[in-house]
């Protein structure tokens, strides 16, 4: 059993939760047309987002991959053009959830856990904040004066 997240372009992900999930499960049919072990094709900021995670948890499978399986702390990253599932051993649960959680951050992508079903993450303000605080806050400033 492993330990799974996403993270993703915010930009490209639905605004709304039941639409995200959705997009979630058709992204991660992987029916891109390419393989999805090369960083070059996703964008630059969930490319930086692996190479620091890469530092930790090395690729399992990518162009980065080594013959020798022996490294626990080996990940399984596919990726996409708006999105990076990573697959973690289920031992090293915090430790993944911390340090992606940390890089998402830092590299300004959307973060979502879905082993444990959490909240789509988005980063705003030098935080990451559920969705549908980020997007009600936005709605909030559009509503006329006298509907506030």
């Amino acid at each position: 059993m492993s330990y799974d997240l996403l993270v993703f372009s915010q930009e490209a992900a639905p605004k709304t939760k039941p639409e995200f999930m959705v997009w979630y499960e058709s992204q991660t049919e992987w029916a891109e047309d390419h393989g999805y072990n090369d960083p070059a094709i996703t964008t630059p900021e969930l490319r930086a987002w692996l190479l620091d995670m890469e530092q930790v948890f090395p690729d399992l499978n990518g162009m980065h991959a080594t013959d020798d399986h022996t490294n626990a702390y080996e990940t399984d990253y596919s990726i996409g053009r708006v999105v990076i599932y990573a697959a973690f051993s289920w031992s090293l649960t915090g430790e993944a959830n911390e340090m992606a959680h940390r890089l998402a951050l830092k590299h300004q992508v959307g973060f979502y856990d879905p082993s444990f079903e959490g909240p789509v993450l988005l980063p705003v303000n030098g935080e990451l904040k559920p969705m549908e605080e980020v997007y009600q806050q936005k709605s909030d400033r559009k509503r006329p004066w006298w509907k506030l």
